[in-house]
């Protein structure tokens, strides 16, 4: 059996991630459709504090980006992507639309467990309401009905949780989102190309087959674990879909340094000599939301923190990774101050054994990423025990910036 070092493993795994790809200097949609093909989804989360989630993968990977390519590839034609169920909410390529077909059946069989006290006339009439006016939001739909306030402080009319339901099923699509990031549902005929909603059924092995073979690609090497986590697969039948790629030779059994679970190489895996990369990565960017694959890969130990009490916090709000070369080297806690065009950094951490470079190439990224937020200045906070340094290469980058 083929060993590989845990840096090894790093460099298969983020160059299956895009981060060994050459940037174009002005991004284009055929930039983005290379850093689809790489990730496999784009997780969605409201959280607005920085840049909403399912920009920042796009911007890791191919740096400062006009991000109306994902509404053209999300709402134009040819539509490229479309949201759905995959990891969690997330944007997934269009032809998987298909592969999620027994995602939706499984919601269909469960759906007065998942969505109780929704009465059938309700489902129907929304259902019509859609045919007739979509695309539409809940709020076009809610005609006043009581509302529930419990459950994590979820507000949904029956309307919304109607066509939620009808969402899961896949009787609805997400034809885009409004200015309030609102999400507008259609019928899919009128949101999925034809040929993509015409496609032959997949069994539900052959559905999961091909949901671990894209989830081995975006990995490189990975456990069952990774695996069947990347599209929320159960580890009984992500496990026969690897013993399948294996004995049709697309996964290679191999022993990665310091892991306790055997792990699985693709066979069009890249081994770079070298990662070149330096960026922040969102909570919900595929290289650090599963967490135990972090702490394999790079010995880095993330919780977000979110919901925890702001007393409880270590280190902040909405902290995002910093990876430099193949390493996470330091976390920051971030926020877009848009009134007052300033990205503010209210903590900034360095993790063990970051070089010396690392406050510098920081302080670069950090202005990187505020002119493509549209933010004109950059504010440090003391805290953490990279402040200090962070504060004074931010002021040598302003410096730089204006002569």
């Amino acid at each position: 059996m083929q060993s590989l070092s845990r840096a090894q493993a790093r460099r298969i795994a983020l160059a299956a991630q895009g981060f060994a790809d050459k940037r174009h200097e002005v991004p284009t949609m055929r930039t983005f459709q290379r850093t689809l093909e790489r990730t496999g989804v784009l997780q969605v989360d409201s959280v607005n504090v920085l840049q909403r989630a399912h920009f920042m993968p796009l911007y890791a990977r191919m740096g400062p980006y006009d991000v109306d390519l994902l509404r053209r590839a999300a709402e134009g034609k040819p539509r490229r992507v479309v949201e759905y169920w995959a990891h969690v909410q997330a944007f997934m390529p269009v032809d998987l639309w298909p592969v999620m077909r027994f995602r939706m059946a499984h919601y269909a069989d469960r759906e007065f467990k998942w969505w109780p006290g929704i009465e059938p006339m309700l489902r129907e009439r929304v259902l019509k309401e859609v045919e007739a006016r979509g695309p539409v939001t809940a709020r076009d739909l809610d005609e006043g009905e009581a509302r529930d306030k419990g459950s994590w402080g979820w507000n949904w009319s029956a309307a919304r949780k109607a066509l939620d339901l009808l969402y899961m099923t896949g009787e609805v699509a997400i034809a885009g989102r409004n200015s309030q990031f609102e999400v507008r549902y259609d019928l899919p005929e009128r949101v999925i190309p034809a040929a993509v909603l015409d496609a032959p059924a997949l069994t539900e092995d052959e559905a999961v087959l091909e949901l671990v073979r894209r989830a081995a690609r975006s990995h490189g090497v990975a456990s069952v674990n990774c695996l069947a986590d990347y599209y929320r697969i159960k580890v009984a039948p992500a496990r026969a879909a690897v013993e399948a790629l294996v004995a049709g030779g697309e996964l290679e059994p191999v022993a990665v340094e310091g892991w306790r679970r055997p792990a699985y190489l693709h066979r069009d895996a890249r081994l770079p000599r070298r990662i070149n990369a330096r960026t922040l990565l969102s909570p919900f960017d595929p290289v650090v939301w599963e967490r135990d694959r972090s702490e394999a890969l790079f010995d880095f130990f993330y919780r977000i923190e979110i919901y925890t009490p702001a007393a409880k916090r270590i280190h902040g709000y909405y902290v995002l990774p910093f990876l430099l070369g193949d390493r996470i080297v330091a976390r920051v806690d971030l926020k877009a101050d848009r009134a007052a065009g300033v990205l503010l950094v209210p903590g900034s951490y360095a993790e063990p054994g970051a070089p010396p470079e690392t406050a510098a190439e920081l302080a670069a990224e950090l202005w990187q990423l505020a002119g493509w937020l549209g933010l004109d200045d950059v504010v440090v906070a003391p805290r953490g025990d990279l402040a200090a340094a962070l504060t004074a290469e931010v002021a040598r980058g302003d410096t730089a910036a204006t002569g």
